[in-house]
């Protein structure tokens, strides 16, 4: 089995490779300041079992604390270089048996045999609603039997396949959690130009479809419910080679991949 992947919801997924479990940007809460959950269930406690925990930026969405805070005693958790500083409750996760490790673009970990590498992304990376840029958003690559890329939040840029580099599975992110998307993402179309780029052998997609503002339910809910489905009819125009898995919410899948 090279890898496997579970997709929890908004941006969270597990992904497992050579037997090491890794947890991308862990958000295991039911509301989020204006945020409420409206598909899929809040992911039973064991979701959050993992070596090592990959967070690629600082937005709330994305680095949330309460939901780190269940991660257990040892687990090696990977921030964009600066993350500590600018959110200081990451301390308080060290201070409880937590490993930190921060790195930026280019930089490497290895968990248990299994490297990590952390890679560019095009996205404001701020802990909002204001603060200084204080640490790059950032995608990670998995790297063990396959080659996993997890993007994070992004928009398309220069060079992104090549910052990249060779890849298996793609997890790319096709919509957000409110009716517009700003600078710094991918929407369905503009994710299939990535996965046409990229060139993998499969791809998820992730943040859509999980999250959305209290009261504005009527307000382009194409832009909550679509994007997944989208984003399957792009790719088989502009990357037809590429399989594209479709999951529900805590919904996995094994992708056949040649290496």
């Amino acid at each position: 089995m090279p890898v496997e992947v579970t997709w929890w919801g908004h941006a969270t997924c597990t992904v497992e490779d050579s037997g090491v479990r890794f947890l991308t940007d862990p958000l295991f809460a039911r509301r989020l300041a204006h945020l409420r959950r409206r598909r899929g269930a809040v992911p039973a406690p064991e979701a959050a079992a993992a070596e090592a925990v990959l967070v690629s930026h600082l937005h709330s969405d994305h680095l949330h604390l309460p939901s780190l805070a269940r991660i257990a005693p040892g687990t090696l958790l990977v921030v964009p270089r600066g993350a500590p500083a600018a959110v200081p409750g990451l301390r308080r996760l060290e201070a409880n048996g937590v490993r930190l490790a921060e790195v930026e673009p280019g930089d490497t970990v290895t968990v248990e045999g299994v490297t990590v590498r952390a890679v560019p992304a095009r996205h404001d990376g701020r802990r909002l609603p204001v603060g200084p840029h204080r640490a790059p958003a950032l995608g990670y690559v998995v790297e063990g039997e396959a080659r996993t890329y997890f993007a994070g939040d992004t928009g398309l840029f220069d060079g992104m396949a090549e910052a990249v580099g060779p890849v298996d599975v793609a997890l790319l992110p096709v919509g957000g959690w409110g009716p517009y998307l700003g600078h710094g993402h991918l929407d369905a179309g503009r994710a299939a130009e990535a996965l046409a780029a990229l060139s993998p052998a499969a791809a998820v997609p992730v943040h859509y479809g999980t999250y959305w503002p209290i009261g504005l339910d009527g307000v382009r809910p194409h832009e909550f419910h679509a994007p997944g489905d989208e984003f399957v009819r792009h790719a088989a125009r502009l990357a037809p080679k590429v399989t594209v898995h479709l999951l529900g919410h805590g919904e996995r899948v094994r992708p056949e991949v040649a290496r």
